[in-house]
């Protein structure tokens, strides 16, 4: 058992006591607005293990000639439907515990536990809604082919505005929809010099004197998440997301609950804090497959391509688009 003590502190006799927290430092800004929308987080309360929406699938050949010198019957389409599947994702806060005794030596009471975790649990939760949603972006969007472009073998293998550009074309004429693009600190400063090294005064110039990188009109997030990055290959390779509105949704569909308490029967009195809360993931154009996924799947079952089923009768309904450089 894992119990913090007065000697994991560092105690200041009288002095200054700054109450300062070692926080997550990943980017966690990325949702609706501030993403353009690519990746929503709404609060949508839903019971079970899944949340089930039907809809109805595109018709193929809807329109075709008519042929003005005929009068054979006609054959009749039908409408099909298909079912749009979130699965719901279990996490827990904790347990933290730490002795009673060793904040009396901080002249604090039990309460100052409650404070420094609330300037913890909140950014890390949001962390780690966007890397799950990004965990299962890549292995659905690496999986198809129609929407993924590999930069990797070309020269240079790092990612440069041309890359960005054979990334887009994979939509076609649906690549207006396309609104965020989604990229790890090593490509985007990688895209940065190479923006300078072109010389080209709208592109060069934008990087230096307003400090941000061209990407054609739509916002970068950049986001150091182990999702955009494969580390199998040497170098490893970087995933850069092109995303539509409304690629990946977090539902918080349940309250988050965290209780306190004080355990005795040992040397020293020890306070306990521990949460729950659990969330819904879905992929536009996507269904969990509910078969080989199941209930309460794992981060690597999230991340598995197989457990994704595209339903979306046209790739331009998907999520969006994927570029692989080094």
């Amino acid at each position: 058992m894992a119990i913090g003590k007065a000697s994991d502190f560092v105690i200041y006799n009288e002095e200054f006591y700054g109450g300062m927290v070692e926080k997550l430092t990943q980017n966690a800004d990325a949702f609706n607005a501030a993403g353009a929308g690519a990746i929503q987080l709404t609060p949508t309360r839903s019971k079970g293990h899944y949340k089930k929406e039907s809809f109805i699938k595109e018709i193929g050949s809807l329109i075709t000639r008519r042929d003005i010198t005929s009068v054979a019957a006609a054959t009749d389409l039908a409408i099909t439907m298909g079912e749009d599947v979130s699965v719901k994702i279990n996490r827990k806060i904790g347990p933290v515990a730490q002795t009673l005794d060793s904040w009396r030596k901080l002249g604090v009471d039990n309460s100052q536990l409650s404070f420094v975790l609330g300037q913890q649990v909140g950014q890390a939760v949001a962390v780690d809604y966007i890397n799950t949603c990004l965990a299962a972006l890549v292995s659905a969007l690496n999986a198809t082919a129609a929407v993924k472009f590999d930069h990797s073998a070309e020269t240079p293998t790092t990612l440069t505005h041309t890359a960005l550009v054979d990334g887009m074309a994979k939509f076609g004429d649906a690549a207006g929809n396309l609104v965020a693009w989604v990229m790890h600190s090593k490509p985007y400063f990688d895209l940065m010099k190479q923006s300078i090294a072109d010389k080209i005064f709208e592109v060069a110039g934008v990087t230096i004197y307003q400090g941000t990188v061209a990407s054609f009109g739509r916002p970068t997030i950049v986001l150091d998440s182990p999702s955009l990055t494969a580390t199998a290959p040497t170098p490893d390779d970087f995933y850069i997301l092109g995303l539509v509105r409304g690629a990946a949704t977090a539902e918080e569909s349940e309250e988050r609950e965290v209780v306190s308490d004080v355990i005795t029967g040992l040397e020293n009195l020890v306070g306990r804090v521990q949460g729950e809360y659990a969330f819904n993931l879905g992929l536009k154009g996507f269904t969990w497959d509910t078969t080989s996924g199941g209930i309460a799947p794992t981060d690597a079952a999230l991340a598995t391509a197989a457990n994704w089923d595209q339903v979306a009768t046209s790739f331009k309904n998907l999520p969006g688009v994927i570029i692989v450089s080094k």
